[in-house]
């Protein structure tokens, strides 16, 4: 049995099926899934597991290199725009309009992560990653700028 972390197993495939650059939202309880194959419901009761709850799940899970959320997030729910923004310290939230958010990266999204969350303008929306130390460490390659910063740290 796995000892801690994310139970879950469709959630923990979902993450191990994960390719570069690939999208995964975690959606609030109201977040539209026209796809059920990209569905992953973790929703159990209002606020069981937030957003939030999820995020930091992930976080210990998946190397993602992007964060993008809504701008209405970062102007109507400054509290949750900072939460996010403070758990995600290897790469910058991203804003985008709501309608964009929706119509362009949930169809987009290998899967959606629905939460309990209620949480106004609460997705988020996150691309999948690489470990910059594994892939440019061979002798002779030489890592790109965008990498840089994130071939010092550790995934």
């Amino acid at each position: 049995m796995k000892r801690k972390g994310i139970l879950n197993k469709e959630l923990m495939k979902a993450i191990a099926d994960m390719g570069h650059e690939q999208l995964i939202v975690i959606g609030d309880a109201g977040v539209p899934v026209n796809d059920q194959a990209k569905r992953i419901d973790l929703a159990i009761a209002e606020e069981l597991p937030t957003v939030r709850q999820v995020l930091e799940l992930i976080e210990d899970e998946m190397i993602y290199e992007r964060v993008i959320v809504a701008e209405e997030q970062k102007m109507y729910n400054p509290k949750h725009y900072q939460a996010v923004c403070d758990m995600s310290v290897h790469c910058q939230v991203e804003t985008v309009p709501h309608r964009e958010l929706m119509e362009k990266y949930l169809p987009q999204a290998k899967y959606i992560v629905r939460t309990g969350g209620f949480e106004p303008w609460g997705n988020i929306v996150l691309a999948s990653g690489i470990d910059a130390n594994k892939w440019f460490q061979k002798e002779g390659c030489i890592v790109p700028d965008y990498y840089e910063e994130r071939a010092g740290e550790v995934q």
